[in-house]
């Protein structure tokens, strides 16, 4: 009987350390270690730096499992089943940021101990809301003294690299981690830092010297690199050094602020105090309705407010939001709050993270993986429709097409005479949306789904809409 028979599905982003791999059946995580594998982790679980991670729920929950559910392993970990998958070029600023402090942070309790890490990806590691978790249990291993940190370059290419593009230069990192799922390559941010900017803080050594060093090793084999270390004197100390060093340039980069109107939208907006009140009500409502749902979408979060709405009645809440600084701010309010339920997004829903690496599966799309009990895309039709030049009847689809079946969406038409719709229409042709009209997106939701609530807010110009997905 093969895996596939008893409903086993490998995960297809876990394929690249052949020591360990990680599967899925029936809801549960699971990890197959081979014989190596399996005798480090027996090691692990009797260390005290890991049963300590784990109590501080820093690694994500782990406990070793029988065998048989996984034929073929040497041993088997089941895993907490992380509440939504996220991807690193969908992170603001200060997620990125502790995420790479987690992550050194690990690596200094682990090194003492004598273990160390084989990778240092930022998909190591993911999201309880609003607190980072280390997920790749499997890449622990015995530290061999005198042998370097071997996850220093996927480090570098994945979060301080771009930490540093945002933070020395301006530039959002985003795109690039998402044009290359190996992060960004060192000979790409020398030619980007010459000149006076070879001497920003971090740069000297982990951009110049480090492609220096890897031009001068190019050659040469993993085993000559090593021997060469070990003959140079490399200790656990001196790895000890450079990991607090990271630590402390991590500490001290800070996002360079751009200015974004969306930041202050709430104050800003056309909506009066009995619009919003009244559009809070709505939605609680709907989310009660949807008992206590799994996984609530909110598209186009801004400040979070709609969000903490739906997490006082959802296990979990994903806030997606265009404006990387709005999303920033968002998840500083969020981590401030010590939340764990709402996880902040990065991402323009018009350009939503498509699928990619290896076959272009090995990170999964965001259509892939945003399969929710409850959706609100609060006032984010206009914007695509109009903003996006997206016609009305496929900006309904997606929405529709982020539910699971018997889902429902709350969603906000913003009329044509609205002050934000006329703002946008003003920039666009006359008579280019003839479509863009409250009785077309009436009919195109009745098309696809049942009509529970709708409710028109005091201002007159926008309605709500509460439907069940297939009704």
């Amino acid at each position: 009987m093969t895996s596939s028979d008893l409903g086993i599905r490998a995960d297809p982003g876990s394929f690249r350390d052949p020591a360990n791999r990680v599967f899925h059946a029936a809801g549960q995580v699971l990890r197959g270690l081979d014989p190596q594998a399996a005798r480090h982790w027996a090691a692990l679980a009797d260390s005290t730096f890991f049963t300590g991670l784990l109590a501080e729920g820093k690694v994500c929950g782990t406990e070793q499992v029988e065998p048989a559910v996984l034929p073929g392993w040497a041993a088997v970990l089941r895993h907490e089943r992380i509440p939504f998958v996220s991807h690193p070029y969908e992170w603001s600023f200060g997620m990125l940021r502790d995420a790479a402090l987690l992550h050194l942070e690990i690596l200094r309790r682990a090194l003492p101990a004598g273990f160390t890490t084989k990778d240092g990806s930022a998909y190591n590691l993911q999201w309880r809301g609003a607190s980072p978790v280390f997920i790749d249990v499997g890449s622990f291993t015995p530290l061999v003294d005198g042998e370097p940190w071997a996850g220093y370059r996927q480090f570098c290419q994945t979060l301080l690299y771009p930490l540093l593009l945002q933070a020395h230069l301006g530039l959002d990192f985003q795109p690039w981690l998402r044009s290359r799922v190996d992060g960004i390559e060192p000979d790409q941010m020398r030619r980007l830092f010459r000149g006076v900017r070879r001497l920003l803080p971090g740069v000297p050594t982990h951009v110049h010297l480090h492609g220096a060093m890897q031009q001068r090793h190019a050659r040469a084999s993993s085993v000559d690199v090593r021997a060469q270390l070990r003959s140079a004197g490399y200790s656990r100390e001196l790895a000890l050094a450079t990991v607090r060093g990271l630590e402390k340039l991590v500490h001290r980069l800070d996002r360079r602020e751009k200015p974004s109107h969306w930041v202050d939208y709430q104050r800003t907006c056309s909506y009066s105090a009995q619009d919003r009140a009244e559009k809070e009500h709505f939605v609680e409502t709907a989310v009660q309705a949807a008992g206590t749902p799994c996984l609530v979408l909110d598209l186009g979060a801004n400040d979070g407010r709609y969000a903490r709405i739906a997490a006082g009645h959802a296990a979990a809440v994903v806030a997606v939001e265009q404006d990387p600084a709005v999303a920033d701010a968002l998840y500083g309010a969020l981590r401030a709050e010590g939340d764990r339920r709402i996880l902040p997004l990065v991402m323009d829903l018009a350009d939503p993270s498509p699928g990619g690496g290896w076959g272009g599966v090995e990170r999964a799309g965001f259509a892939t993986r945003a399969h929710a009990d409850v959706v609100l895309a609060l006032a984010v039709v206009h914007h695509l429709a109009i903003g996006r030049n997206v016609p009305l009847g496929q900006v309904v689809d997606q929405l529709l097409g982020f539910l699971r079946p018997g889902g429902r969406l709350v969603v906000e038409f913003v009329h044509p005479d609205d002050p934000m719709a006329r703002r946008l229409l003003a920039n666009k042709p006359d008579g280019l949306f003839p479509e863009y009209r409250r009785d077309v997106f009436e009919r195109l939701l009745a098309a696809h789904c049942r009509v529970e609530r709708q409710r028109e807010l005091p201002s007159g110009t926008r309605t709500l809409y509460q439907v069940v997905a297939g009704g």
